[in-house]
C-alpha cells in the first residue's frame, strides 16, 4: 500500500518514492521541495519535507519500485545523466563539494548525482531505475566508472535495451 500524505483533514494526496524521483528527473533546473509543492496542490514545503525526512530512497528500493511499473522493450535505451544539485546556501551539508554545474555554467556547491532512466520510446514512457552519488574524495570513482557500473548492472537485470546515450559531462 502507498504512502498518503495528509495536508488537512478535508484533503489527502498520494504521494510515494518514485513520484520524488520522476520530479527530480524531470526538473532539471528547479528541483526544491517549495517547486515540488506548488505543483502538487493542496501541497506545501514542510508537508513534504517531513515526508521525505524519513523515508530512504536507496538504489535497490528505487529499482524495486521501478521493477514493478517499468514496460520493458527491445527498441528501448537508457540514458545517463549527471547533475549537480545546487547546495550553495548550505555548504556544511553531507556531501557537498564544489563542482562544475552545467546549469549554473560555473562551479558551485552541491551534491554530484549520476543518474539512469530507462527510456521506452514506442509508449513514450521513462522510469528512472538507478542513481549514485558522485563522492570522488569518499569511493575515488569518477562519474564514467559509475556509468560502466550502472550499465552493467542494467546488463544483470536482464533489461532488453537497443542503444545507450549520455548527456555529456563536464567533469569526470
Amino acid at each position: 500500500m502507498e504512502p498518503v500524505l495528509c495536508f488537512d483533514d478535508s484533503k489527502s494526496m498520494n504521494f510515494t518514492k518514485l513520484d520524488y524521483c520522476q520530479f527530480l528527473l524531470s526538473s532539471q533546473i528547479n528541483y526544491t521541495l517549495t517547486h515540488l509543492a506548488q505543483h502538487l496542490q493542496p501541497g506545501s514545503h514542510d508537508t513534504i519535507n517531513r515526508y521525505l525526512k524519513d523515508q530512504k530512497l536507496s538504489p535497490c528500493l528505487l529499482w524495486e519500485k521501478a521493477r514493478a511499473v517499468l514496460e520493458p522493450d527491445p527498441a528501448a535505451y537508457l540514458l545517463f545523466d549527471d547533475t549537480v544539485l545546487d547546495k550553495r546556501f548550505g555548504p556544511k551539508i553531507e556531501m557537498t563539494r564544489r563542482q562544475w554545474s552545467g546549469n549554473q555554467k560555473r562551479i558551485i556547491g552541491g551534491i554530484g548525482l549520476v543518474s539512469c532512466v530507462y527510456v521506452n520510446p514506442k509508449t513514450k514512457q521513462f522510469w528512472v531505475i538507478d542513481y549514485r552519488i558522485f563522492e570522488p574524495d569518499k569511493e575515488g570513482k569518477t562519474k564514467l566508472e559509475h556509468v560502466a557500473d550502472r550499465l552493467q548492472a542494467v546488463r544483470e537485470r536482464g533489461l532488453p535495451l537497443h542503444s545507450v546515450s549520455s548527456r555529456p559531462a563536464c567533469d569526470s
